[in-house]
């Protein structure tokens, strides 16, 4: 007997019963009722009384966000909490600092709520066999892969965008339109993850076309953040370095960028370009719009999630799967 039964047999939804079983005040009374009285009848332990009573199993997958206030992830996990409803499994979330450690967070979480299965949305890509060993279930990497760790193929599963491939698209775009100064906004060209692979894209981009990468135009703001970004920004723009494009990894770096731009009165595309990566919805709202490289936010979690139900129900064997981008034009690239 799952939640997911449980549902069938009163007649509503494996949400409503998972807002039951938690006493959630959002329930009429009458459904209340329903609900439970099928609980008895059949006896059924909620999981946070399982685990002490070890009588029934667990419907529990659970889901590790690295990055806390990171609007890119907004739309991923709304698709994801659906996908698990839907598959008859309850979600269990936590949220981490961009700086925490997922994978212990994650082996925590399996020992705390008798998970079935992991999916780490964000995250280091340098995982280890030896680092994964603390974690027993299966586990899905969504929006990041295994690029710098030394994991074989067949014990970890991945759905993310080819990072740095779309680097080196967004800078090429730059070129193409006449550009020959181009920065990067970051948050650190070594940090074993996402900021790292996507500086690797516009590094190839560069050497491509007989250009060096040079450090004046490295702008490192230690994070994800807009905030962050637009002062990182700021404080790059006092050295007086000349520049005619900026390529920002992220949507919400090229966001804090474009408010440091003008408040130094440089116009934007006018006197400077921008490009990023993402494409979150807000971005697309600015004035002028971010011209940016949409990840397919939606199926990203929908992906991680039926690969995961098929890692858990044994119906399949780990896959690194790899979803397009799609180029949004926006009006923050100008012809040179």
């Amino acid at each position: 007997m799952t939640i997911k039964d449980i549902a069938k047999i009163s007649g509503v939804s494996v949400s409503t019963v998972s807002r039951v079983l938690n006493n959630h005040p959002d329930v009429s009374e009458d459904v209340r009722r329903k609900v439970m009285a099928v609980v008895e009848e059949y006896n059924y332990i909620p999981n946070n009384s399982a685990r002490s009573l070890g009588q029934s199993k667990s419907d529990n997958i659970g889901l590790i966000v690295r990055g806390i206030s990171n609007p890119f992830y907004t739309s991923i996990i709304h698709e994801i909490e659906q996908d698990i409803e839907k598959a008859g499994y309850t979600l269990v979330m936590q949220q981490i600092g961009a700086t925490e450690d997922e994978l212990l967070a994650g082996a925590m979480m399996e020992r705390d709520k008798r998970l079935l299965g992991l999916i780490f949305l964000g995250g280091r890509l340098d995982y280890t066999k030896e680092q994964i060993a603390a974690i027993s279930v299966p586990f899905v990497s969504c929006s990041s892969n295994n690029a710098y760790g030394s994991l074989d193929d067949t014990c970890y599963s991945s759905v993310s965008i080819d990072d740095t491939q779309t680097a080196y698209e967004a800078v090429k775009e730059l070129y193409k339109e006449g550009h020959r100064r181009i920065a990067v906004l970051l948050a650190r060209p070594d940090d074993g993850s996402v900021s790292q692979i996507r500086y690797e894209g516009y590094v190839k981009a560069l050497t491509e076309v007989g250009m060096v990468p040079t450090e004046d135009l490295i702008m490192s703001v230690d994070s994800y953040n807009i905030a962050d970004a637009y002062h990182g920004t700021k404080a790059w723009l006092d050295k007086g370095i000349a520049f005619d494009a900026i390529f920002a990894i992220a949507d919400n770096l090229a966001m804090g960028a474009m408010r440091a731009l003008r408040e130094k009165g440089i116009i934007v595309p006018k006197d400077c370009s921008i490009v990023a990566i993402d494409g979150i919805e807000v971005s697309e709202y600015m004035a002028p719009a971010l011209s940016t490289y949409c990840q397919p936010m939606e199926e990203l979690g929908k992906t991680s999630v039926d690969l995961l139900i098929d890692l858990i129900e044994k119906k399949g064997e780990h896959r690194q799967i790899i979803l397009p981008t799609i180029f949004r034009e926006g009006e923050t690239i100008a012809v040179r």
